[in-house]
Order: structure tokens, then C-alpha cells, then sequence
């Protein structure tokens, strides 16, 4: 979708960009006392946690890289005892090499990949080196479907490729316009220090004058060139790599992508190039609490596996079946998933993964993504839902994203939905977590949301290991806030905002809550241990 320098300027007038109100931990606050939908994660802690002992609980962590030696997080990485490190040889023979915190499996003898296309684009690939140059009077009838798909999918790639240059242009465009007005200002300043004070301070002038002065206070307040940076590094990189027919990652790995049969490719480089989202996805799940510094992960006794399967574009189906398998097969009890596309060309092999883990009894936690749509009427995947047998993955959890804020705004504008394919929802608004460099930021998704949901889980099984993986699901999707009756405003990045109840967004019409959760988490214990279970 194109936004325009118009468009853009707009929105800047109303605060969007980088403005929050937000507590640093509002995850963690409780709507009854606070007043803010968080998850009544420090009162859980109050009442059924602080002065006991848990047990350890491995999380796997399925996504783009983890920084294992962020100071928030460097004693909360999952070791593999039974593999002596960088000794070049599989100690345990699970098929891996120096796998000691997990395992990579985007990267290879050629390097890590950073880069890949979208899924979207590998099908039009394949679909295009079939067709191209045939017309229909020369196409049998066995590939008159995927003749027509072709068809379909070429316009869909010239229009999408075409809106991802204009607004890289655009965005360059706004960018100019930021630094002009950062260079006009300084020079009225004339050398006085460049704050958002002194530049309030200056006399009022003309249309455009103020134009400017206002787009340099908004810059300084909330780092709004920071996110046009990001804008336009993301548009580039979509017409760099996201529609780049020739770009070949495979070769990479030095891994055949169609033969199924090969599981141990890729190398143990748990962090990757590109590190940022699953450094902000591990902190949200483990990182080191009441240490003071940095931020607060949800689960005291959580150790997490690194698994790297997502790059700056679409991960791939294999990948995601051989980490999850990797996850069941080697100790994780819950696997969180913050990624998603629109195809899925290998589901099935995926769908075997999962029924693979349910076996094993892990919790599954899936972020429901960010596109404003709902997923019953739209493809998300990977999904709980077999494509064989229609049968739902009994340990599998789809997460929304709530905001911080309450009343009409209490879903997040970019979260999806469903009344059938989203279980629950989660803070995924300005969450405050680890990054990089030893570093930590604020960023917002269903990618945030479903760390809260993973570590709440983790929480929860570490003060009841004896409960399964189904009635770690239950409990959690059985013990939410209910907003179900709250009028919100339909997800949506727009002005013009549809009405409904936050009961038709999802399954339960609630956000998950960590007080309810360990009071029923109590109450089955007390259960099974009344029935002898």
C-alpha cells in the first residue's frame, strides 16, 4: 500500500510515529488495579510465586537469530550437556554438530542467510520458468489450473513490485523533506543548541516556516527519521530481495530444498546477521528478572533454545518442520513461533511436524500476525489445522496482539483476528525488550504477543510439572480477562474505523491472564491429586 508524503504528514500531525504512553513493563500491570490490559503478571508473581523453587522449562525460540551473550539474557540459553562444544563432531548423534544451544538452519558452508524472497515469489518462480512465453491454446489440460495461476500471480508480482519502488521513492522524498527542515532550523538557531525547546522558543512564522519547525520538534521528540530509515531500508529490500527472481539462497546452506530427507543442513550460528527479532522474542520469554537492568522476561525458569529459521523475508517450509522437529526431539517443552506467510507449498511436511511435537507433548504458540485480516477468511500459516485430515493440533495456541490502551483501542490496529482461528489475546504494543549490542527496545506485533503467551506457559508448567502440554493450553486459554463484551474498534490501520465486540476477535474474547492462570493451574492440581491422576 502506498502512503504518501501527504499521507505521511498527516499522520505525523496526530503522533503516530514512535509515540507511546506506555509503562516500560505495562505487560506485566493488571486491568482491575492498573487500569491497563496487561497480563497480572507481577500480582501472579505476589500471590504464587515469589519464595518457591520451579523447575527448569526449555522454550524453544523458532526465528530469526538470538544474541546468546546479551547480558539479560547470556544465563538463560539452553546448553546441550551432552555436546562438547566446538569440537567438531555430533557427541550426542542427534545429527548435529556443536549444537550446544540449538541449531541454524539458514546457514551453511556459504554463509548465513540474511536475505531470501517471499514465498509468494519462489511460486511465481517455479510457475513462471513453466509458462512463460506459452499462451493458452498451447497449454494441456492438466496444467490449465496452474496455466491460470501463473496468469493471476504475474499481474499480482508487477503490481506488488511496482508499489514497493514508489514507496521506496517516496520515502527517500519524505526523507529530504526531514532533513530540510532539521537544516532550516538550524540555521535559525544560528548556534544555540538544537532542542525541542529552543525551537519552540523561536518566533512564529510563516505557513511554511511552521510546517518545518514542526516536522524538526516531532524528529527530535520521537526519532521519526529512525523509522523512515527503517521504511526505506525495508522497501529496498523488497525490491532487492522479496521480488528478486534470481536470488538463490539455497546454495547458501548447500542444502537440496525439494529433498525432504535431508534434516542435518545449516551450522550452530545462533545469532545470525540478523538478530533483532528473536534477541526482542527471548527477552519477552526469559529474560533475567529483578537483576537490575534492562527489562522483566515473563518466565523465571526458562531456558531458551535457539533456533534460526527465519530471514529477512519468508522462512521456509522445511526449515520450520526440521526446527520443530529438532525442538520435540531435544528436550523444548514449548516452541514459539513469531513468524507467518500467506503460502505454504510444503504444508503438509510442516502439518507432520506439528502432529510430530503434539505426540512428544509440546505447547505450540503462533503468532496470528499483522495485516489487519482475519484469518478465518484468510490464509496464516503455519496453522493448528491439518490439511489432510481438517483436525486441530490439540497443543497449539494462536495468539492476537492487545494494546496497552483501554476502551475502543484495547486490540492492537495491526494485529489479526478470528473468531475460529485465534485463540487468545496478548500485549504486543510497545513491548520493551532485549535487542542486539546489548541493547533493548520497544516494538510491537502478534511476534510480541506470543513470547508473552510462551512465557506465561513456561511459567506455569515450572510451579506444575506435573500438568500436560493440553492442560497447560486449557488453563491458559480457559483463564482469561474478558473483554468479550467490549465495544473496540475493528483491527485496522485507518482512520475510518469499523465498531465491534472484542468477543468476535478471537475464540475466548479475552486476554490472557497469568492470576487466573495459576489460580486454575491450582485447582488441577488439586484435582488430580483428589482422583489419584
Amino acid at each position: 500500500m502506498r502512503i504518501g508524503i501527504i499521507g505521511l504528514l498527516a499522520l505525523l500531525s496526530i503522533n503516530s510515529f514512535g509515540q507511546s504512553e506506555a509503562d516500560q513493563d505495562w505487560k506485566s500491570k493488571d486491568f482491575n488495579t492498573d487500569g491497563i490490559p496487561g497480563i497480572s503478571l507481577d500480582a501472579a508473581y505476589k500471590q504464587f510465586v515469589d519464595g518457591k523453587t520451579g523447575e527448569e522449562i526449555v522454550v524453544a525460540v523458532i526465528d530469526s537469530g538470538v544474541e546468546v551473550d546479551h547480558d539479560d539474557l547470556k544465563d538463560k540459553i539452553w546448553i546441550n550437556e551432552d555436546e562438547i562444544p566446538d569440537n567438531g563432531i555430533d557427541d550426542d548423534n542427534n545429527g548435529y554438530v556443536d549444537d550446544v544451544h540449538g541449531w541454524n538452519f539458514i546457514g551453511g558452508p556459504g554463509g548465513d542467510v540474511e536475505f531470501d524472497n517471499l514465498e509468494f515469489t519462489r511460486i511465481y518462480k517455479k510457475l513462471k520458468d513453466r509458462f512463460e512465453g506459452k499462451d493458452k491454446a498451447s497449454i494441456s489440460s492438466e496444467d490449465k489450473e496452474d496455466f491460470a495461476r501463473y496468469l493471476k500471480m504475474s499481474e499480482q508480482f508487477d503490481a506488488r513490485l511496482g508499489s514497493a519502488e514508489e514507496n521506496l521513492k517516496e520515502f527517500k522524498a519524505i526523507k529530504q523533506v526531514f532533513r530540510m527542515s532539521k537544516k532550516t532550523m538550524k540555521e535559525v538557531l544560528n548556534g544555540d543548541e538544537y532542542t525541542v525547546e529552543n525551537l519552540e522558543a523561536l518566533p512564529k512564522g510563516d505557513e511554511r516556516f511552521e510546517a518545518l519547525r514542526g516536522l524538526a520538534i516531532e524528529d527530535l521528540k520521537n526519532d521519526v527519521s529512525k523509522d523512515i530509515d527503517e521504511a526505506i531500508d525495508h522497501f529496498k529490500n523488497q525490491t532487492k530481495y522479496s521480488y528478486n527472481l534470481k536470488l538463490d539462497t539455497r546454495e547458501m546452506v548447500g542444502d537440496d530444498y525439494d529433498d525432504l530427507s535431508v534434516t542435518n543442513y545449516g551450522n550452530n550460528h545462533y545469532e545470525g546477521p540478523r538478530a533483532r527479532h528473536g534477541t526482542h522474542v527471548a527477552g519477552i520469554i526469559a529474560g533475567v528478572r529483578d537483576n537490575g537492568i534492562g527489562m522483566q522476561g515473563v518466565a523465571n525458569n526458562a531456558k531458551i533454545m535457539v533456533l534460526r529459521v527465519v530471514p529477512d523475508g519468508d522462512e521456509r517450509d522445511k526449515d520450520v518442520a526440521n526446527a520443530i522437529r529438532y525442538a520435540a526431539d531435544n528436550g523444548a517443552k514449548i516452541i514459539n513461533m513469531s513468524f507467518g506467510k500467506s503460502y505454504s507449498p510444503q504444508k503438509t511436511y510442516v502439518d507432520e511436524a506439528v502432529w510430530y511435537a503434539e505426540s512428544k507433548g509440546v505447547l505450540m504458540v503462533h503468532a496470528a500476525g499483522n495485516s489487519s485480516k482475519n484469518n478465518d477468511k484468510s490464509n496464516n500459516f503455519p496453522n493448528s489445522v491439518n490439511e489432510i485430515t481438517r483436525e486441530r493440533c490439540k497443543t497449539w495456541i494462536e495468539v492476537g496482539a492487545n494494546s496497552w490502551k483501554g476502551e475502543m483501542d484495547v486490540p492492537a490496529t495491526f494485529t489479526n483476528y478470528g473468531k475460529m482461528s485465534v485463540d487468545v489475546f496478548a500485549p504486543g504494543v510497545d513491548i520493551y525488550s532485549t535487542v542486539p549490542d546489548n541493547g533493548y527496545e520497544e516494538l510491537s506485533g502478534t511476534s510480541m504477543a506470543a513470547p508473552v503467551v510462551s512465557g506465561l506457559a513456561a511459567l506455569i508448567w515450572s510451579y506444575y510439572p506435573d500438568l500436560t502440554a493440553e492442560d497447560v493450553k486449557n488453563i491458559i486459554i480457559n483463564s482469561y480477562a474478558d473483554f468479550g463484551k467490549t465495544k473496540v474498534y475493528l483491527p485496522k490501520d485507518s482512520p475510518k474505523k469499523k465498531k465491534t465486540k472484542f468477543k468476535k476477535l478471537s475464540r475466548t474474547g479475552g486476554i490472557v491472564n497469568a492470576l487466573n492462570a495459576f489460580r486454575m493451574a491450582s485447582d488441577y492440581q488439586k484435582t488430580s491429586a483428589q482422583t489419584g491422576g
